[in-house]
């Protein structure tokens, strides 16, 4: 799950990750349900599942206490006592490619999809001096640690050769050269992309496997844009369709019994952006990049008054257009753990809090 979503790119006040449970536990059993309720709980009991992952998190905020008094407290106690475990992949599974919006996307049928919105920022460059007959195994322990993936490349770097100086002093133990004397060391500078949250990792990496006892390294921020993150997705649609058509397809595909919606300007919607969830913080970006219509869930009053004349904006429910996302990690995983014993579910239990009549 951390490799396809990241909990580094998860919103900042977001909380993901194993909420419930020791990480040394062996799976037996996975269910994945977009939220976590007592019928999950008796579900993933009576199926055998010890995992279950969802895309809400049950703790979000700090918890004061920890007492079935409260709603979270009753369940995560429930978890608990049963011997389950919880983890939750959130912002991070919709901000991650193939993640929740690229899901909701192909599910309406858009083509040529991308993010909508990127932003750099999530990863740091690192740069070593090694000395070169250590180059590869340097090099090679900063790629297992996970630096030097850019897009659909993995061990790229940048390497230049030169000359280092240094002089030991007393106490110290050099690789090569003599107490107080000035050493001319052939070295390679190498230089790697590392995603923020393996800076530590690979820093570690590296310093395990160069054989200076004192390395020389320098970390910089990098505002590069990372192609496998970013928010919102936008396509097109395989022909134009008028706007009327379009909602009752979004009604019919999502499983929408009322949609509630702004008519923007255009009579027929070709491109569409998508958010699963609370989206329409989105909506200036859907604009510039000229979005006959927007598909997301959660709008207020004041944000359809914005829209109306501009862009069709579509209310389609926060459950709606997200829980197209659990037969995706189903797939994942078991695709991931085939040559295992480990069983994996989509849960069977409509967990929308949301009645409509």
């Amino acid at each position: 799950m951390e490799i396809w979503a990241p909990p580094g790119i998860a919103w900042e006040r977001d909380n993901v990750g194993l909420q419930i449970g020791d990480a040394n536990t062996e799976v037996t059993g996975v269910l994945a349900a977009l939220e976590i309720t007592p019928e999950i709980i008796k579900e993933a009991l009576q199926k055998k599942c010890n995992l279950i992952i969802t895309h809400h998190p049950l703790i979000f905020k700090p918890l004061q206490n920890l007492t079935p008094k409260s709603f979270s407290g009753k369940l995560a106690l429930d978890i608990a006592r049963n011997g389950l475990h919880l983890y939750a992949a959130h912002t991070n599974l919709d901000f991650t490619r193939d993640g929740v919006n690229f899901v909701l996307g192909q599910k309406l049928n858009l083509q040529n999809t991308a993010f909508l919105y990127q932003e750099g920022g999530t990863t740091k460059k690192v740069a070593v001096f090694v000395p070169v007959d250590y180059v590869e195994q340097v090099t090679n322990a900063m790629t297992d640690a996970g630096a030097g993936i850019i897009g659909d490349y993995e061990g790229c770097s940048f390497q230049t050769r030169g000359t280092g100086t240094f002089r030991p002093l007393e106490g110290a133990q050099p690789f090569s050269g003599d107490v107080g004397k000035l050493q001319h060391e052939d070295e390679v500078r190498i230089e790697m992309i590392v995603p923020k949250w393996k800076t530590q990792a690979v820093v570690q990496a590296m310093s395990d496997a160069h054989p200076y006892d004192e390395v020389a390294y320098d970390i910089y921020p990098n505002e590069a844009v990372d192609p496998k993150y970013g928010a919102g997705v936008i396509g097109t649609l395989p022909e134009s369709q008028p706007i009327d058509d379009f909602i009752q397809f979004v009604k019919n595909t999502l499983k929408v019994p009322t949609i509630r919606w702004a008519q923007g300007s255009a009579d027929t919607v070709s491109r569409v952006v998508v958010c699963g969830g609370s989206g329409s913080d989105l909506v200036p970006i859907a604009l510039q990049k000229k979005a006959d219509a927007f598909v997301t869930a959660d709008i207020k009053y004041h944000a359809f008054h914005e829209a109306r004349g501009i862009i069709h904006l579509i209310d389609a429910g926060h459950y709606e257009t997200e829980i197209w996302i659990l037969d995706a990690i189903m797939n994942r995983l078991k695709k991931k753990f085939a040559d295992t014993r480990t069983e994996f579910y989509r849960t069977e239990i409509t967990t929308n809090p949301i009645h409509y009549s």
